[in-house]
């Protein structure tokens, strides 16, 4: 009975946020806060939550609003020897990329360095601060006729941020999809010594050897102050979503993304089928002002969020893989006949191809259009509400191997029909297609990135339901097949020797030197992913259930509530933790 009315609220929610869809929501709240004016402060993320769940203190924030302030704040930190990292406005990266190491550590927040400099149309380029946001990009560049051919498909990310961790779209075509290969200039603050008035300012324009370096910083660098990134004129897009079978997935999966400049696919594990998007430039007179408002980033009820995660946890708690796959089913349904938000014409969604100008169709994200303090609509992942809490996990694996990869995650759906409905309930399996990056930690080879959302519990020593199928899938992604993790996203065990798939990590490591020689704007974690000292993975009881260790022994599941230390079906290196219901 829970189930089928867990299925009816799943069907009258979905309705629900289309219906307020137009409506305002909360705006999400600042990851940092202090306890007096930007003093004794604690920073977390956009999910409220670091991958170890620590509580990351900061001694002081700084809000500089120009450049001068950022290079006083700069060199006042360097004087005092105090470690520094950099704040957003936002801050949607899981890492723990903006924890200032030690107490008296500072934070500079570019909330306010958020302005547009210059928009060149004859050289097609737009120059802006660290804080603009990927929505402001979008939309001066069009009012320019300008288009910043490929984003996140998520606008809430200032880029600062996206370049320090090298966020991107799909597409296998030209320079590709990473946003940070579209970057001709960017200018930072780093630390100096006493003559420079213990700060440097360090400008970096195209062709200079140490731009490689800076378009993918992990924020190790110094504070991004401004960016010029090379634009296109503006064009217009087709899209057409069209489901198939993943019967022959493997096959087509490289020629598709070669064949349409914006492609991407959602998978369906345990629905046995792909959502295929036919994504490509038209001719700008063709017909069309369609406008994509994903479904999943729309202003959502927040009782009705509170509900399904309910649900969820109830399914969970009692191990309703049945439940899951029924609520699966009808929110992959409904998102497909909604055309996961495209209308074609800013309103009503009528038919394929939806046609319209870049900057309408390339990213999105309604939920943000806020300034309601009732909060009764917010994000879906908003923390001071009862909604969405997940792992992310985000993994690209090179092209020359992806079948192989695609083939060991069906056999593993053979085995449990049932084991990816989990992920479904998220919309299933996103994949994006990646190009080969001159960025030092950008993308080493043309690749597919894989993104995986998935329930996680409010109680870290919870295990959840088919824990050791996706455990299997993140190991051989990482291992067996080779993948590089996404610095913005995923688990700590997704670092691991991460760095030594990197050919130019070692010229990394030596401009990092060069910039910031006393390590100021370094902090444990990134010294452990980057290599420098220590490792990600935390050796406690429960350790595997969040991915913060590869568990070695049963301690590091949860032996109590039926789940033990086991190797993989298909990938028997890997190590789960595998539901016996018993001790052996």
């Amino acid at each position: 009975m829970q189930s089928s009315n867990a299925f009816r609220f799943t069907t009258f929610i979905f309705f629900l946020v289309l219906l307020v869809s137009v409506s305002e929501s909360t705006p999400p709240e600042d990851p940092i806060k202090c306890r007096s004016p930007n003093a004794n402060c604690t920073i977390t993320n956009a999910y409220a939550t670091f991958p170890d769940r620590a509580i990351c203190r900061v001694g002081e924030v700084k809000y500089p609003t120009t450049e001068a302030e950022v290079i006083s704040a700069v060199a006042e930190a360097t004087r005092a020897m105090r470690k520094i990292k950099v704040g957003t406005r936002f801050y949607h990266s899981i890492p723990k990329l903006a924890c200032p190491h030690g107490v008296d550590g500072v934070v500079i927040s570019t909330k306010y360095l958020n302005r547009v400099l210059k928009v060149d149309g004859e050289g097609m380029r737009i120059t802006v601060e660290g804080g603009v946001t990927v929505r402001e990009i979008i939309e001066v560049a069009a009012a320019g006729g300008l288009a910043l051919p490929h984003a996140p498909y998520w606008w809430g990310l200032t880029i600062g941020g996206l370049l320090s961790t090298g966020a991107h779209g799909s597409s296998l075509w030209g320079k590709g999809s990473a946003v940070h290969d579209y970057v001709v200039g960017i200018k930072m603050v780093s630390p100096g010594g006493a003559q420079d008035g213990y700060a440097k300012v360090r400008r970096l324009v195209d062709g200079h050897q140490h731009l490689n370096a800076a378009k993918v910083s992990l924020g190790v660098l110094g504070i991004i102050t401004q960016v010029t990134l090379k634009l296109q004129p503006m064009f217009k897009r087709s899209i057409t979503y069209f489901e198939r079978d993943d019967t022959d997935l493997s096959d087509q999966v490289i020629s598709f993304g070669r064949s349409y400049e914006f492609a991407d696919m959602t998978w369906y594990p345990s629905q046995r089928k792909v959502m295929y998007r036919r994504d490509t430039r038209v001719s700008s007179n063709t017909s069309g002002n369609g406008l994509y408002d994903f479904i999943p980033f729309r202003p959502t009820p927040s009782a009705a969020l509170a509900i399904v995660r309910a649900s969820e946890e109830y399914q969970e708690a009692r191990r309703d893989a049945a439940g899951k796959c029924r609520s699966a089913k009808i929110i992959t349904s409904l998102l497909s006949l909604s055309a996961y938000g495209l209308t074609n014409n800013g309103i009503t969604f009528l038919k394929y191809p939806v046609i319209g100008y870049n900057n309408r169709l390339q990213s999105s994200g309604s939920c943000l259009d806020s300034v309601n303090d009732l909060r009764i609509t917010a994000c879906p992942w908003e923390p001071s509400i009862k909604g969405e809490f997940f792992h992310e996990i985000g993994i690209s694996i090179d092209l020359k191997v992806v079948k192989g990869f695609i083939e060991d995650v069906r056999k593993l759906g053979e085995l449990e029909p049932m084991a990816f409905c989990g992920l479904e309930l998220y919309n299933g399996i996103l994949m994006r297609y990646v190009k080969a990056s001159t960025a030092y930690l950008g993308k080493e080879e043309d690749g597919i990135n894989f993104d995986f959302t998935y329930y996680r519990s409010k109680d870290p020593m919870s295990p959840r339901l088919f824990e050791d199928v996706l455990e299997e899938v993140e190991q051989m992604a990482l291992f067996k097949y080779g993948g590089s993790p996404h610095w913005g996203k995923n688990r700590n065990i997704a670092f691991l020797e991460a760095i030594g798939k990197y050919k130019n990590r070692e010229r990394f490591l030596k401009i990092k030197n060069e910039y910031d020689p006393y390590g100021l704007f370094s902090n444990e974690w990134t010294n452990q992913i980057l290599g420098v000292e220590g490792t990600v993975s935390i050796d406690k009881d429960g350790c595997a259930l969040e991915g913060l260790c590869l568990c070695s022994k049963d301690s590091h599941c949860a032996p109590s509530k039926g789940y033990f230390c086991r190797a993989g079906r298909i990938y028997k290196e890997a190590r789960v933790c595998s539901y016996l219901g018993f001790k052996p």
